[in-house]
């Protein structure tokens, strides 16, 4: 799919899996294990999906899954998998390197979207981009570096002080352009400044949903995860974006969703709904 300069593609760097019951809030399990089956541990499977975006030579990531840094315990705790899919052979699919990559964009900085920013060269912790900037919401990295303790254990230092100490951070001041044709809408209902990105040209808009929307199954209002910290403002935030995606027919990226990378979605009797599925 092209947006104005960019080729815009979306990359499987790995699947994880987290407990049914906290990815769907209060919402009863007998109506989520429907589309997403849990296994006997409760857990259901989770896509970690990321976009591509070249053009205007620039090579632009768009989060970088979980990465390859957790130890065995913790693997098995997630049920990463990494093996069928992940992110330097997904790059390599489209003729790219880590060393290509110009910018990485990371929607916040919990393990599973920021988790690929850094990797372990020679018993070291580095970016995995060296040629990169990263792009971070100010706020979401003050909130990082301060985590409550509900969100604490999805802040992993390890994932982003190593692109303090190469100077390679870029902290954003709120909503509006990150590079040209690419642009910030805030959310703070999952967590204090995550930024939404959106890709346009004026005629045709993709929005890559992060946490707000992490799968086709959260498309409807009340379907919110535990894990939000203020779940009555997601669902205001959902409300609104989905209001003008509806509208204006941008193209939804689901980062988790384990079977559907993207869809447009339309107003129906009962709220906004999925229209079409979409391939990126």
């Amino acid at each position: 799919m092209k947006v104005g300069p960019y080729q815009v593609h979306s990359l499987e760097t790995g699947r994880f899996a987290l407990d049914g019951g906290a990815m769907f809030g209060v919402i009863p399990k007998t109506l989520w294990n429907r589309s997403n089956p849990a296994d006997d541990l409760n857990r259901i499977s989770l896509a970690l999906r990321i976009l591509l975006l070249v053009g205007d030579n620039r090579v632009i990531l768009v989060d970088t899954g979980i990465g390859e840094k957790f130890p065995p315990k913790h693997q098995e705790m997630y049920a990463i998998d990494t093996e069928s899919s992940n992110l330097k052979r997904s790059l390599a699919v489209h003729g790219l390197t880590p060393d290509d990559v110009t910018d990485v964009i990371l929607t916040h900085l919990h393990f599973d979207h920021a988790g690929g920013a850094t990797e372990f060269q020679d018993g070291k912790l580095v970016p995995t981009f060296k040629h990169a900037r990263y792009h971070v919401q100010q706020r979401n990295w003050d909130w990082a570096n301060q985590p409550s303790e509900k969100d604490r254990a999805s802040y992993l230092k390890e994932n982003f002080i190593p692109l303090v100490q190469a100077g390679q951070l870029n902290l954003l001041q709120g909503e509006g352009e990150i590079l040209p044709g690419i642009s910030a809408w805030l959310s703070d209902g999952h967590t204090i400044g995550q930024q939404l990105v959106k890709v346009s040209d004026g005629q045709q808009s993709v929005i890559y949903c992060a946490d707000i929307i992490p799968t086709a199954s959260h498309l409807a209002l009340p379907y919110i995860m535990g894990y939000d910290l203020q779940p009555l403002l997601t669902m205001e935030e959902k409300r609104r974006l989905l209001t003008q995606a509806a509208a204006e027919n941008w193209v939804i990226v689901f980062e988790h969703d384990p079977q559907m990378p993207a869809c447009t979605v339309k107003q129906g009797e009962k709220g906004i709904v999925l229209n079409k599925p979409v391939v990126l």
